[in-house]
């Protein structure tokens, strides 16, 4: 399992995360125990929760986002915006909180 997240780890920016079955379900026993580290509030997606998004998944690759004020249909367009403007992968989407993973991007040093 591990091997297969790491081979996704080698990943192009411009391209889309994807993930196996196994893989999601694996990610989804890791978040359970997180709590969302973003909420969306009242102002909906700005620029600065995106790169706060962003700035998260960097940092700790697996994440949960509060979408407060978005209704059903409303979310799921949320969950598709952030996806497309952060290369992450949704994970799981439950009421109102998203798990998101994006890979950490290999260090050039290494």
């Amino acid at each position: 399992m591990q091997a297969s997240i790491r081979r996704a780890a080698r990943y192009n920016s411009r391209m889309p995360v994807s993930l196996t079955p196994r893989e999601r379900a694996a990610l989804k026993a890791r978040a359970h125990t997180l709590e969302p580290v973003v909420h969306i509030g009242q102002h909906g997606l700005t620029a600065a929760v995106v790169a706060e998004i962003d700035r998260a998944l960097t940092a700790h690759e697996l994440i949960k986002v509060r979408a407060g004020a978005a209704d059903r249909e409303g979310r799921a367009e949320l969950l598709e915006a952030i996806s497309a403007r952060t290369d992450a992968a949704s994970v799981h989407s439950v009421g109102r909180v998203i798990v998101l993973w994006r890979p950490r991007p290999l260090d050039e040093d290494a």
